[in-house]
């Protein structure tokens, strides 16, 4: 039996009668310096780095002589070519597989020469670009639903009845999907509706994530798991937005225009998106307006404990992505002032 009519045949039995990121990206993916500015990219978790180039767009269109290219990434650490680090004779650079602790200042010295052939006069001009670079991973989505039934009153031991029904039936509906419904609750209300009578509802909160118990069997190892729970969730969600509006349908249509005491209100049904992110990362649409909805890798300073939306200040973390906050050794020592 489908959903739809389950629940509809329980109503009427109750009463007798629901990327890569960054502004300066051109098509190619290359991303040029900018002189005096650092321009930042955010790398999604385990992708490569756009190409980056050690040259402003003016200079590139500029006919470079003697060009040389000195990379620095973090750490003040000089890059060479190697299995993570592309560097091309050209000075592209181009960074694999990338992580949280790649995130930081890329800084590459340009350094080129002026020519007059006439005096045989060589200047050597150094222009030094940066980039900062943030890992950065999806959103975990869930879903803040509500939902609105009529009830004969507030009293009796239909109404619990009714909710735990609904949310078996939810949870069947997205089970193959491995999502399911948490933090149900409802309460009971007297409603004024214009021109009509005074009628009691159940105002019925519930949240649906992907993280039902065997979720990581969805994963088949992919790295990027986030990216399969949140297909899922989506497909959840338009499952349960169906099922309520098949309900709607299913009473708004009956033959003889009578429908149970107990039923679906009719547009009643709400969802908001509501994103969490993975520890170690966490939003900040001030500090990083390009990628807003991102859950970019925590800066050092600061930590992300859990599944929270953003990172909390801890002066004694020196990494990016940290999950915790060690103490501070400096404690004071008894007697100090």
């Amino acid at each position: 039996m489908q959903a739809w009519a389950l629940l509809s045949a329980v109503l009427w039995y109750l009463t007798g009668v629901g990327c890569q990121r960054s502004s300066l990206l051109n098509k190619k993916g290359f991303v040029f310096g900018k002189i005096g500015h650092p321009v930042k990219i955010y790398v999604k978790l385990h992708q490569n780095s756009p190409v980056l180039i050690c040259m402003d767009l003016n200079r590139a269109n500029t006919e470079t002589v003697d060009p040389t290219y000195l990379w620095i990434g973090p750490k003040e650490k000089t890059l060479t070519d190697n299995s993570r680090i592309s560097i091309t004779e050209t000075g592209k650079l181009m960074v694999r597989d990338f992580l949280e602790p790649l995130s930081g200042l890329y800084s590459c010295t340009l350094s080129y020469k002026t020519v007059k052939a006439e005096i045989q006069e060589e200047t050597t001009i150094k222009r030094r670009y940066e980039f900062m670079i943030f890992a950065y991973r999806e959103p975990d989505y869930s879903y803040q639903m509500a939902v609105r039934f009529t009830t004969k009153s507030c009293v009796g031991r239909y109404n619990d009845l009714l909710f735990r029904v609904l949310r078996k039936i939810l949870d069947n509906l997205i089970s193959d999907l491995l999502c399911h419904v948490v933090e149900p609750s409802y309460k009971c209300h007297f409603v004024k509706i214009p021109e009509h009578s005074l009628l009691h509802e159940l105002f019925i909160a519930f949240r649906v994530d992907p993280f039902a118990p065997g979720w990581e069997s969805a994963c088949n190892d992919s790295v990027d798991c986030e990216d399969i729970t949140n297909r899922n969730i989506l497909k959840a969600r338009d499952r349960i937005e169906e099922f309520f509006r098949s309900q709607a349908y299913t009473f708004y249509h009956r033959l003889n225009n009578t429908v149970p005491a107990m039923h679906f209100v009719d547009h009643s049904f709400q969802v908001v998106r509501m994103d969490s992110c993975r520890p170690g990362f966490g939003k900040d649409e001030g500090l990083h307006s390009n990628c807003a909805s991102c859950c970019v890798v925590c800066s050092p300073g600061t930590f992300s404990p859990d599944v929270d939306v953003s990172c909390q200040i801890c002066a004694s973390t020196q990494v990016y992505g940290a999950k915790s906050c060690p103490e501070t050794s400096n404690k004071n020592q008894p007697g100090d002032d």
